[in-house]
């Protein structure tokens, strides 16, 4: 699955390695390797972003951010979960901090703009974020709607998500469990398909 390019660097078929044999060499200075693992998993990685954080600028943001930094914590790997696990728990933590530095600085504007008297107009996120956050889904507690992305969204299944949110598996059904309570309680009728 290896082969020399018109450069003379060594190549990766993804089709054919594994992720744990690309994040081995990706450890080992394997600029092809780590490549390949990135264009595997940058999808998923930024469709995870976009459900957690509702912008599609952001979700850019930030996975972008974890592919920098993934060039130092792809060493740190010790296989104890799937790769797509792996890197999925490091886009959530992303988007975890991104969201509390958001709230923060959304908190700090608000109690300037009160003093200053001032406001700022809208711009295009700021319109598209009101309207997830305005959603059902957005009105959850941040903790269920984590689970809910990863169970119903990317279909992970009950162990995998509770590897990426650092529970245990049965924490995730009564997440679950209580979204969906939740959900009917607000009136959406289709208690989430696959919960």
């Amino acid at each position: 699955s290896r082969r020399h390019d018109a450069s003379g660097l060594e190549s990766v078929s993804a089709s054919h390695d594994t992720d744990v044999e690309l994040v081995r060499r990706s450890a080992g200075g394997d600029r092809a390797a780590f490549e390949a693992l990135l264009t595997r998993h940058y999808g998923l990685m930024h469709r995870i972003a976009w459900r957690f954080l509702g912008s599609r600028d952001d979700a850019e943001d930030i996975v972008q951010d974890v592919c920098c930094s993934l060039v130092e914590k792809v060493a740190a790997f010790r296989g104890e979960a799937k790769v797509s696990t792996w890197l999925i728990s490091i886009v959530v933590n992303a988007c975890r901090d991104h969201l509390r530095r958001a709230s923060s600085l959304r908190r700090f504007k608000e109690r300037l703009t009160s003093v200053m008297g001032m406001t700022s107009p809208p711009d295009g996120r700021d319109l598209y974020r009101a309207s997830w956050l305005a959603s059902s889904l957005g009105r959850l507690d941040p903790a269920l709607r984590e689970t809910v992305i990863l169970v119903a969204g990317e279909e992970l299944t009950h162990a995998e998500a509770a590897a990426v949110l650092g529970i245990a598996e049965n924490t995730v059904s009564w997440r679950l469990h209580e979204a969906r309570k939740r959900l009917k309680q607000q009136g959406v009728k289709e208690a989430l398909h696959g919960l």
